[in-house]
């Protein structure tokens, strides 16, 4: 009995199925020592490792925007399922290119996707999880039978370099996946998906200047307003807490055992929450993915650009049961289930932005766009 055939015990059914995977990563890297000495932080390597497990990420450079990354990454997802045309794209980001319009249209020309309907979705942490729930949905009924989502964040350009809390956390990248009608019994296949979201914790993820409660056209109620703000070891209780809960929630809708998992990946925000929420789930070490050591926390784009990891691909068959877990601001919470996908990964260079001149990248789509292992605690 092979892994596909073990996957499931129950009659297939109509749902979304991941056939293309991309990943687009700036071709900057910073370590530690960098972030200290541009911040002139009062920390050093040895304390952001063992915090957090971040010893590298990468760093979108001038010119580069979050369009850019999404481009590349939905060019790789594209080519990496057959160059598909979806019939809709959606794109998950906390930081848009422009707070007015919408950044998924102008990311769907520029992969020559015609009109078809784009839309951005703002979960924060959460927003690949929220589209991929979205895009099931939409093909579940029927509605589309194709579509692209993509997840792309340049935290770099709201963290303040100064902030000891935030500054070592983040990284820039994108990641994406091609969406296309299936049943619940291929690889790659979405079989359960579980939501939520709590608004009285609004505060404790937040950039708190440039919206309509304080616009730009007042003065900041503090000096460093304009940047990201997180209170860090409150959202670390939610995290752990929301992520094992709703974990286990979509674990019992697809009715799994935690000691079926193959393959175990949550968000990439720090790899106590990863370690704390893998314990108490039941999920053997050997069986808990990510790169957070390699890339650190790409918001959004994190659980994606793990799917794209080549490293993981190897570990992984094609048909495993998988899960996926998110937590963000918002609050906002998000699991899916799903079948390890077949497709294998692709990834891209960001291409030049529409009002830059070409960037001078490497090709990423040529070469390991990093170096990444499986996580165990």
């Amino acid at each position: 009995m092979n892994a596909h055939e073990r996957t499931f015990t129950h009659p297939a059914r109509p749902t979304a199925v991941i056939t293309g995977i991309g990943a687009c990563l700036p071709p900057h890297v910073v370590d530690n020592d960098t972030v200290v000495a541009r911040g002139d932080l009062r920390t050093d390597d040895a304390w952001i490792r063992d915090r957090t497990g971040i010893a590298r990420r990468r760093h979108a450079g001038p010119g580069t925007s979050t369009g850019d990354l999404a481009v590349g990454a939905g060019r790789a997802a594209l080519a990496s399922a057959g160059d598909h045309h979806p019939e809709m794209l959606l794109l998950a980001t906390s930081t848009p290119d422009h707070p007015c319009p919408a950044t998924a249209p102008a990311v769907a020309h520029r992969l020559g996707l015609g009109t078809i309907p784009a839309f951005d979705i703002a979960a924060v942490c959460s927003g690949f999880l929220y589209a991929l729930a979205t895009a099931t949905a939409l093909v579940r009924s029927g509605t589309c039978s194709t579509i692209l989502v993509i997840a792309a964040d340049t935290y770099t350009s709201i963290v303040n370099p100064a902030d000891r809390e935030t500054a070592p956390i983040f990284g820039d990248g994108a990641g994406a996946v091609l969406l296309t009608a299936g049943t619940t019994d291929e690889p790659g296949a979405v079989t359960a998906v579980d939501l939520g979201a709590d608004g009285s914790g609004s505060d404790l993820i937040t950039v708190p200047y440039g919206g309509s409660r304080h616009p730009h056209r007042l003065p900041p109620p503090e000096p460093d307003a304009r940047y990201f703000h997180m209170r860090g070891r409150t959202v670390y209780a939610h995290a752990v807490r929301r992520m094992t809960q709703s974990a286990g929630s979509v674990l019992r809708q697809a009715d799994w055992g935690p000691e079926t998992v193959r393959a175990f990946v949550g968000h990439q925000a720090n790899q106590r929450i990863l370690d704390s929420v893998g314990d108490r789930l039941g999920i053997a070490p050997a069986h808990r993915f990510g790169n957070i050591g390699e890339l650190g926390n790409t918001a959004a784009a994190s659980i994606p650009l793990v799917l794209a990891d080549p490293a993981v691909h190897q570990a992984v068959a094609p048909g495993e049961r998988s899960l996926l877990t998110a937590f963000g601001g918002g609050l906002t919470w998000a699991s899916a289930t799903l079948n390890w996908p077949a497709a294998v990964p692709r990834s891209e260079a960001p291409p030049a932005g529409p009002d830059t001149t070409p960037l001078c990248t490497p090709d990423l789509s040529r070469s390991h766009p990093w170096t990444a292992s499986t996580t165990a605690s």
